[in-house]
């Protein structure tokens, strides 16, 4: 009598296995657009395209920011200041800003006054352009230095610490204030994830060593392109 032929496998009630990044992405790999992705920031790191970047033919002016998108005469700056301010300032007219309190967590200081301040791209414009917008459209330049949807991708932070920053990316620069460092790692891989951004590989080597220092936390991320 011959042997029971052995089960299916895998069984009939379950999907087979599959990396993280890939059942974040549904299991397809492909990425769309308002989709929601769910992953932890070890596996986000580990999904990031690496590639060398080039920044030929960059100019700030590719990407029009500081839009005012919902016409009630705050532009995105100044929509960041009010949503993050610890203590709200009186908006006068044409959105000017008087009083108010925010807090830098780049270097820790708590400031009193909107010109003090700067609106930062988490991933700098240039960065963008580097590791893939060069490639986009006006209008997703546009939307990109512009994304209010995402909390993590502009941030009021003191104008000394931005300028510091610049265009750098996190393996030329990082935040002074040490409590911060697992915050600005995650953010910038939330981004990068939204955007299909690249890493080039220092930065890629830099994102696994910086990680390894932090709790490999869950992680979403709405996709924008």
């Amino acid at each position: 009598m011959a042997p029971p032929s052995p089960p299916p496998w895998p069984p009939p009630c379950c999907s087979p296995p599959q990396p993280p990044h890939a059942a974040a992405h549904g299991g397809s790999g492909r990425r769309a657009a308002g989709e929601s992705v769910t992953t932890t920031l070890y596996g986000a790191i580990d999904a990031l395209p690496v590639t060398d970047e080039d920044r030929t033919g960059y100019l700030r002016s590719a990407f029009r920011h500081w839009i005012d998108a919902d016409k009630d005469g705050c532009d995105t700056r100044k929509e960041v200041l009010l949503a993050e301010a610890v203590e709200q300032p009186a908006v006068g007219p044409k959105c000017a800003l008087e009083g108010g309190t925010w807090f830098s967590p780049y270097d820790d200081v708590v400031l009193r006054d909107a010109k003090q301040l700067d609106v930062d791209h988490l991933v700098p414009l240039a960065e963008s352009w580097d590791s893939g917008a060069s490639a986009w459209s006006a209008k997703e330049r546009e939307a990109y230095a512009n994304d209010l949807a995402e909390p993590r991708a502009l941030i009021a932070v003191s104008a000394r610490s931005n300028r510091a920053k610049a265009d750098k990316d996190v393996t030329d620069w990082l935040p002074p204030a040490a409590g911060y460092m697992c915050t600005y790692v995650s953010d910038w891989t939330a981004i990068k994830t939204r955007w299909g951004l690249a890493v080039d590989p220092a930065e890629a080597a830099t994102l696994h060593r910086l990680a390894a220092g932090c709790s490999d936390t869950p992680l979403t991320v709405t996709l924008a392109r």
